[in-house]
């Protein structure tokens, strides 16, 4: 039997953007200047807006004992759930320099798609993901399901 999935999500530029949506892509690009990335001179920077409006921001983090590093999207979700205990989780925004230190697009890992997903398990509320490319590229995702239609659940 075959079955197919659907993956929905939506494309717009910057401008098309809420103001509070580019505040937080504003947000995780501002995110990227404090990643330690001396490896593979990729910088992510993520930001995750709070139900109260906050954000917390995280960067990827790097260590010459690899895997011991730390992507962005999870040092944002964890500092947040540390620091904002019960806080739903919003949205989160995603932005990346690449080797030359110019924006590129970044899709997160499966590791932190499964750490998205489950935070949004536990929290019984949506939580949309921005990933931006470029000032004309940005995709939206309504919850993490787009980008992880199969999660791991107890």
């Amino acid at each position: 039997m075959k079955k197919e999935h659907i993956v929905s999500y939506e494309e717009v530029s910057l401008n098309e953007l809420t103001p509070q949506d580019k505040v937080l892509i504003a947000a995780a690009i501002e995110a990227t200047q404090s990643s330690y990335s001396p490896y593979s001179h990729f910088s992510v920077g993520a930001a995750l807006q709070l139900d109260s409006g906050i954000i917390v921001k995280g960067s990827n983090q790097e260590n010459i004992a690899y895997p011991s590093g730390l992507c962005a999207e999870r040092t944002a979700m964890f500092a947040a759930s540390a620091q904002h205990p019960g806080a739903h989780f919003e949205a989160l925004a995603i932005a990346a320099r690449n080797t030359e230190g110019k924006l590129c697009g970044a899709s997160p890992c499966g590791a932190c798609r499964q750490v998205m997903s489950e935070y949004e398990m536990r929290q019984h509320h949506p939580m949309r993901i921005l990933i931006y490319f470029s000032d004309t590229k940005i995709l939206i995702f309504d919850k993490v399901e787009g980008l992880l239609p199969f999660s791991f659940n107890m």
